[in-house]
């Protein structure tokens, strides 16, 4: 090969999802099975794009052979010379997406998502951050035809109506989760508050979680992710949830405080609480806290599992580390108008259209999903490395 932008490590690993992709391929063809069906349509990609780097380098091989021959005549070889520099161009970006390509699906991926959104530190001034970034939120899933809907929303008490204790963004779309999950970690806001006199800077902090949004039935749901099945990592028994009453509050009229339609949810276990009184159904607000207790311990358990990942990797390797939700992520200051991501570097010199959720957003985002296969893919070909090292000995 004349170029091969992969290592060893992740070229043999795809020529062996490769090999399995053919073999489930040829079962299929004799009699179909939906899990054989499910595991060759995950493997599909890599051998789509295994293909065109394939074709690629022996393009590259291929035409360096004809413009070595002494005997190519002179129109051939500019054509050559041509072709030769247009695969070389184009086999970097083959590369990148076969890399990609390996990367295990998140269990997550394709499902819908709930964004929770809430105040740290910073007093008033975090709150009415936290009321900017719903706006920004939803105006990016608006943007993108995503459908938001304000699952919650709890104001502080006080004059303003935009000073946030926690809002919740339900996103409907199908692959909601992988888009938004860049998302998750501290959010932190340098400016001036409209109530300093003397001009100084404050910096204050909200938190951002993107949570799974499982359907109302685990029914159909690929077992794995079936909350209604026992076995599954993702069921929660209803015997170790203390469901309470309450009289909603707020603004509201005589509805709020002559019915009990406020719902909060206890898992036990874990201590996990879940409040919900935005509908003036006590089933609605059940049905609303249900969804969220069921996203916040899936995402929990998840979470879990990815850092056992993280100890054996850094057991096997060392120094491997991940970005979790107490992380400070990104930085929006309003005085030089930039938004700095921090697990990238990139700065976007344009803030304003960050928190109406335009371009810069979805920029930012973008290089934010590129950095997370990087890490992803460094840890794989560790892995493998290390797991020859041991054979070795």
């Amino acid at each position: 090969m004349v170029y091969s932008g992969l290592s060893p490590v992740l070229l043999t690993r795809a020529r062996l999802l490769a090999a399995e992709h053919a073999k489930l391929s040829n079962r299929l063809a004799e009699s179909f099975d939906s899990k054989v069906a499910k595991r060759a349509g995950e493997l599909a990609p890599v051998t789509e794009v295994l293909k065109e780097w394939d074709i690629a380098n022996e393009s590259i091989v291929e035409l360096k052979s004809l413009l070595e021959d002494t005997g190519t005549d002179a129109e051939l070889r500019s054509l050559a010379t041509e072709d030769l520099e247009s695969s070389r161009e184009a086999l970097p970006t083959i590369s990148d997406r076969l890399k990609k390509s390996l990367i295990p699906k998140h269990p997550f991926a394709d499902l819908p998502c709930l964004l929770e959104i809430r105040p740290g530190a910073g007093g008033d001034e975090a709150g009415l951050f936290a009321y900017e970034l719903l706006r920004m939120y939803m105006s990016f899933c608006s943007r993108r035809g995503l459908r938001p809907a304000i699952l919650k929303q709890d104001v502080e008490d006080g004059p303003s109506e935009d000073r946030l204790s926690e809002a919740v963004i339900e996103i409907e779309a199908d692959g909601a989760y992988d888009l938004l999950r860049t998302e998750s970690g501290v959010h932190r806001v340098q400016r001036v508050p409209a109530t300093e006199t003397k001009g100084r800077t404050h910096t204050s902090a909200v938190s951002v979680m993107v949570l799974p949004s499982f359907p109302e039935s685990g029914n159909g749901m690929d077992s794995a992710l079936n909350f209604e099945d026992r076995s599954s990592d993702y069921y929660i028994d209803p015997q170790e949830v203390r469901v309470e009453k309450m009289r909603a509050g707020g603004a509201g009229g005589q509805h709020v405080n002559k019915t009990e339609s406020a719902i909060r949810l206890t898992h036990i276990p874990t201590g996990t609480v879940v409040s919900m009184q935005d509908e003036r159904s006590q089933q609605a607000n059940r049905r609303k806290a249900w969804q969220m207790l069921r996203a916040k311990l899936a995402e929990a358990r998840q979470e879990a599992r990815e850092q056992e990942l993280v100890e054996l990797r850094r057991g096997a390797l060392g120094g491997v580390a991940r970005m979790g939700r107490g992380d400070k992520i990104r930085t929006y200051n309003y005085g030089q108008s930039r938004c700095t991501d921090h697990r990238t570097g990139l700065t976007i010199h344009n803030l304003d259209d960050v928190l109406e959720g335009g371009d810069g957003l979805e920029t930012v985002m973008e290089s934010v999903r590129t950095w997370m296969a990087d890490r992803e893919v460094e840890a794989m070909v560790a892995e493998e490395l290390a797991r020859e090292k041991k054979q070795d000995r």
